[in-house]
């Protein structure tokens, strides 16, 4: 029979945990944004010297399994003096992997503006810089909420990963209470009704923000 009373006694627990989690998600997402957008614009430019590096980084992250990248960080990098710890470790791991995806779907909004808008902006004035950022960037935002928001929903998943490397997280949570009460079927449960919440409120508020957009983007 399944044991609520053990639910309601732990469930303080699962709530630090899911926090923990949310927080991890949260900061690996904004790190995540800013790989992505970097390594976007460094594949979109004509200089080898910027685009090289970020095709590469690109295929290495897209190329590996998440599990070993975070591997290489937390047990590898100590290796040659550089020991971030595993809260530390486990956000860079999911920040860089994230980070390639949204370099694609960046990317893939970007070159979709129509290079008019580019060719208008430069007959204003601007240079390129200032081009990307007040014309092609504003556009492309409203292409890429919802793949971008799909990457984030990813990543609140992927965050079971960092368990491995000790980070106390919603999975280690329900994990370590398994080893206490050996009821792995209420933990189990309990820290995926607590993911599919994570994840639902994320997707809500995504959509709020995508519907947000086009309604600006109407007006304006």
């Amino acid at each position: 029979m399944f044991d609520w009373n053990i639910i309601i006694h732990y469930f303080p627990f699962f709530v630090t945990g899911a926090l923990l989690t949310l927080k991890i998600s949260i900061l690996s997402l904004l790190f995540g944004l800013i790989f992505g957008l970097i390594a976007a614009l460094c594949k979109l430019s004509i200089n080898p010297l910027l685009r090289w590096p970020a095709v590469f980084y690109v295929w290495l992250i897209r190329s590996t399994p998440l599990l070993v990248q975070l591997f290489i960080i937390y047990f590898g990098l100590p290796q040659i003096g550089i020991d971030l710890g595993p809260f530390f470790s486990g956000v860079l791991g999911l920040a860089l992997n994230v980070g390639a995806y949204n370099a694609e779907t960046i990317r893939g909004g970007i070159i979709s503006v129509p290079y008019g808008q580019t060719e208008a902006a430069r007959s204003l004035g601007m240079n390129g810089a200032l081009a990307m950022r007040r014309i092609i960037l504003p556009q492309a935002l409203r292409i890429i909420i919802p793949p971008l928001g799909n990457n984030f929903v990813i990543l609140i998943k992927d965050t079971s990963l960092v368990s491995t490397i000790t980070v106390v997280e919603l999975t280690l949570t329900a994990q370590r209470l398994i080893g206490s009460t050996y009821k792995p079927f209420e933990m189990y449960v309990m820290a995926a009704v607590l993911y599919a919440v994570l994840t639902s409120s994320a997707s809500l508020l995504l959509t709020w923000v995508e519907k947000r957009t086009r309604t600006e983007a109407r007006r304006s």
